[in-house]
């Protein structure tokens, strides 16, 4: 790492109290040009520690910029997770406050729920299929407390990779059960389609995401654990939503997703 301990503390207030105002804060790499990932993670792990001490409960982790169409959309080429509390997770039909994120947008995803611990190094495709428990459709609000512009990888990592919430549809299938590189996503915005993919954009299978992140994991001293949901990855473009937006998404023999932004 290259920023000293004070300033990682300072950014990742800085963070917290960009999410309790819903604001943004100026990029992190506008003032600290020599910030490496590493410094990054370590924003995000401060702030994430402090949202545990303060009472909330991490039930899982997000991955982003798995797919060719996500690193397009940000410029950003290299994968990268954050965590998830229990109180930004909602599922299919939900009212979800506008006002509770910043930058809102949405991403169509798959999430996998995990049976057993998985860790690395070289973990495999199938090291991750063998240790999911089952599959469920799945949408991510974005939530972004650093301003868009310039934004690097730097930025958003320290800024928990941008996940705001995730939409949960109430359809559950086992691996084996589905070719998960052909899950499809059509994905609508007042009843008009906005964006369309299928899972194999993410990696080439939605699973190697969760492969990724034990190997990313291992480097830190890390595994994931047994209980975890791990959101894997979009494979559309984020599409924006404002306040009033119906949103559903279609996921054919995974079902649907509906939420609404009041």
């Amino acid at each position: 790492m290259t920023l000293p301990a004070d300033t990682i503390a300072a950014l990742a207030a800085e963070l917290a109290e960009a999410e309790r105002t819903r604001g943004t804060i100026p990029r992190i790499t506008a003032r600290h040009p020599e910030a490496t990932i590493e410094d990054s993670y370590a924003i995000q792990g401060v702030w994430r520690d402090s949202q545990l001490a303060a009472g909330r409960t991490l039930v899982g982790r997000k991955i982003g910029l798995t797919s060719k169409a996500m690193q397009q959309a940000t410029g950003i080429a290299e994968p990268d997770y954050g965590v998830m509390f229990d109180d930004t997770v909602y599922v299919t039909g939900s009212e979800i406050p506008f006002d509770d994120f910043s930058n809102v947008r949405i991403e169509v995803e798959l999430a996998f729920a995990l049976k057993a611990p998985l860790e690395g190094p070289d973990c495999t495709l199938e090291d991750a299929l063998a240790a999911i428990d089952y599959v469920v459709p799945a949408l991510e609000v974005l939530n972004s407390h650093i301003e868009l512009e310039g934004r690097t990888i730097v930025d958003t990592i320290s800024d928990n990779a941008a996940y705001g919430a995730m939409v949960l549809g109430d359809v559950r299938m086992r691996p084996d059960e589905i070719d998960l590189r052909w899950v499809p996503g059509v994905l609508s915005r007042n009843g008009e389609i906005e964006e369309t993919g299928v899972a194999a954009g993410v990696l080439g299978h939605p699973a190697r995401g969760v492969a990724w992140l034990a190997d990313k994991f291992h480097q830190h001293g890390q595994r994931l654990q047994a209980g975890e949901l791990i959101l894997a990855g979009s494979f559309t473009r984020p599409m924006w939503v404002s306040r009033g937006d119906a949103v559903l998404c279609d996921y054919h023999e995974m079902g649907t997703i509906e939420c609404r932004f009041v």
